[in-house]
């Protein structure tokens, strides 16, 4: 464990180094609000702390041209897919719904982590180039979707837990209903509906490129709907739902940020499904470093493994998303909120923290 015995500590912020609160994690039919964190999310120093011990982590700035080639072998794989159904199996329902859920569920998780990636300008050298890479990303879900996630992603990064910034954090109206198991169970299942809500009734006018998703997504179902009929279309729309709803990785949208453990908000996942969806699970170390492409960010783990492997983590999609439905402590309060002001007074500790680790 980092030594926490440094003569700044207790002057910057005193969850140095691993930025642990002292905070406990509320308990559903008990709790009603979001826990309340009086200082800034830990990420940012926690980086800069990493950064002050291993500056050869910057090695791994970047991005990598490999999610280019996966993003386009993803999209052939839809939609032959799409074709088949729509052309040629028109009689295999049951098979297109089980299709639909394991492959092509599987198939639109791949692709948001792709979307992910381009948010974050980690796909290719320019910002331009990674925004038409979200958009080929886009072709199989028929749903604008990327340059939307890519606002509101790069949102949440920069106010975590911010009350009324931060776009991942549920709405009052799902705090007040999640804790019983039916309405939880309910809420995953239309967590592709209920996700872009929250988004819109925060963020109502659309910017530039959520336009451009919007008109391009209408041509590409246009010409899916030419090449594969209606069933084409369908089967991308039931993976689509199945993949951001009940399948296991959409589990990730729990995984992230609901709080299993006292004083840590953020957690990661170290599972064989890392190995199939681009390491997605690594989410506190995507976190503290996002300018640090998946195909990295073992690397980064390995390096700074003190920093993360005393920090409460999940080895299982499947128990996190059995956990959170069937037992009653957890519910959509399970999330950590803070204040505009608070965000500011911890980050106003940089400077010291800086200062402190001469960086």
């Amino acid at each position: 464990m980092p030594s926490a015995n440094h003569e700044y500590s207790n002057i910057y912020d005193y969850r140095h180094p691993l930025y642990i609160g002292n905070w406990r994690r509320n308990i559903a039919y008990i709790d009603e609000d979001f826990i309340n964190d009086n200082l800034d999310e830990p990420h940012m120093k926690r980086r800069i702390t990493i950064l002050s011990q291993y500056s050869e982590i910057k090695s791994l700035f970047g991005y990598d041209i490999i999610t280019v080639y996966i993003a386009i072998i993803g999209v052939i794989i839809q939609l032959t897919a799409a074709y088949l159904f729509g052309r040629w199996l028109v009689n295999w329902n049951l098979t297109m719904l089980t299709v639909s859920f394991i492959i092509g569920g599987t198939m639109t998780q791949i692709y948001s982590v792709i979307i992910h990636e381009a948010a974050h300008s980690l796909t290719a050298k320019t910002e331009f180039q990674n925004r038409i890479v979200g958009l080929v990303a886009n072709i199989p879900l028929p749903v604008p979707i990327a340059m939307s996630f890519r606002r509101h992603h790069l949102k949440h990064h920069a106010f975590q837990g911010v009350e009324e910034l931060d776009p991942d954090l549920p709405s009052e109206l799902e705090k007040k209903f999640g804790c019983s198991t039916l309405f939880k169970s309910l809420w995953l299942f239309f967590n592709p509906i209920i996700y872009p809500l929250r988004n819109i009734s925060m963020f109502k006018n659309l910017q530039l490129w959520e336009y451009v998703n919007f008109i391009f997504t209408i041509l590409t179902n246009i010409i899916i709907y030419y090449y594969c009929s209606y069933r084409g279309l369908l089967y991308l729309f039931m993976s689509l739902w199945f993949g951001f709803s009940v399948h296991p990785v959409a589990a990730r949208s729990i995984q992230e940020h609901y709080t299993f453990d006292d004083g840590q908000e953020t957690y990661s996942y170290y599972g064989s499904f890392n190995k199939i969806f681009m390491n997605i699970g690594y989410h506190n170390e995507h976190h503290d470093f996002t300018n640090i492409p998946w195909t990295r960010l073992p690397e980064l783990h390995e390096i700074a493994v003190e920093y993360y492997e005393d920090l409460a983590y999940h080895t299982s999609l499947f128990m996190v998303q059995w956990n959170f439905v069937m037992l009653r402590q957890f519910g959509l309060q399970n999330r950590v909120k803070r204040s505009f002001k608070a965000h500011k007074r911890g980050r106003k500790m940089l400077r010291t923290l800086k200062k402190a680790l001469i960086l």
